[in-house]
């Protein structure tokens, strides 16, 4: 059954919201996952980047709706799922919130579609639940050195001084509104991609009590994101690998995950940064269409 929608500043036509409640006997630390569904036809699970949540495909939902059935999860600890004290916050961590939705929903032939963080998701998730999974498409994939640090001076500053020891807790429970708009415009070509509605959701998402350790705990992930290619070339599931042209990602990088993944598709989108999904939602709308 639809819950009641968290008070967010967003509202996405068509769309519901959902919970899975923590499984009886499992692992403490799991916590309830909420979800974003909308649409009718096969299904598609869109997972976000770090410091998202599932409104981050706010413009793409609707563009694909008509086609899919879409899910848009909020990872664990993220946007409105539960943040469950102590909880781990690496890949093999939020991999598992992944595949409880996929389980729980009893979902088949599903298309994964991942920006960022969700883009590693995406690939290792298929890697485990290859009966599950009928494709992959992989945007920005947040798996390199640096990531976000890469975005500007004032993220290195911001996420180094996060991951300092004993200054980093205080640290990342002060985020004023001018500098997360700056950091986030640094993953952007077209910077009026990002909106003022949607970082005012993000602000109040990271006033959530407990919130400031699920995000440090996220920058504290990234050897986990990059340990995680290693589950790659399990992948049995068809890949589209997307990049922006001004993604954080360089040459190199790219690279190396186009050899690891030799039977990929491969799109760059010429102008566009790390969030495609704000930018550029409609080239991933017809990405989707076209292989349908």
């Amino acid at each position: 059954m639809p819950s009641p929608e968290p008070h967010t500043t967003i509202h996405i036509p068509g769309t519901t919201s959902h919970t899975i409640a923590p499984r009886t006997g499992h692992r403490s630390d799991e916590g309830t996952l909420r979800y974003l569904k909308a649409g009718t036809g096969a299904p598609v699970l869109l997972l976000h980047t770090v410091r998202t949540q599932a409104e981050h495909f706010r413009s793409l939902i609707p563009l694909i709706s008509d086609q899919y059935t879409v899910y848009a999860l909020d990872l664990p600890g993220m946007g409105y799922s539960e943040i469950v004290p102590g909880a781990s916050y690496d890949e093999p961590a939020m991999r598992a919130g992944v595949k409880r939705l996929l389980n729980e929903l009893d979902l088949h032939d599903v298309t994964l579609v991942g920006e960022s963080m969700g883009a590693v998701l995406a690939l290792t998730t298929a890697a485990e639940l290859p009966e599950r999974v009928r494709r992959v498409v992989a945007v920005n994939t947040y798996d390199f050195p640096g990531g976000i640090a890469r975005s500007s001076l004032l993220a290195r500053v911001v996420v180094t001084g996060v991951l300092t020891p004993g200054v980093g807790p205080v640290i990342a429970g002060v985020e004023p509104k001018p500098a997360l708009r700056r950091i986030l415009q640094g993953g952007l070509g077209d910077k009026a991609a990002l909106r003022a509605d949607y970082v005012d959701e993000l602000l109040q998402v990271g006033s959530r009590p407990g919130y400031p350790t699920v995000a440090r705990a996220v920058y504290q992930s990234l050897p986990s994101l990059i340990a995680a290619r290693s589950r790659y070339p399990e992948i049995k599931a068809p890949v589209h690998l997307v990049y922006g042209e001004k993604d954080w990602s360089r040459p190199s990088d790219r690279q190396a995950n186009k050899e690891l993944l030799p039977a990929a598709d491969f799109t760059q989108v010429p102008g566009a940064g790390h969030f495609i999904a704000l930018e550029r939602p409609d080239i991933l709308a017809d990405l989707l269409k076209a292989v349908a």
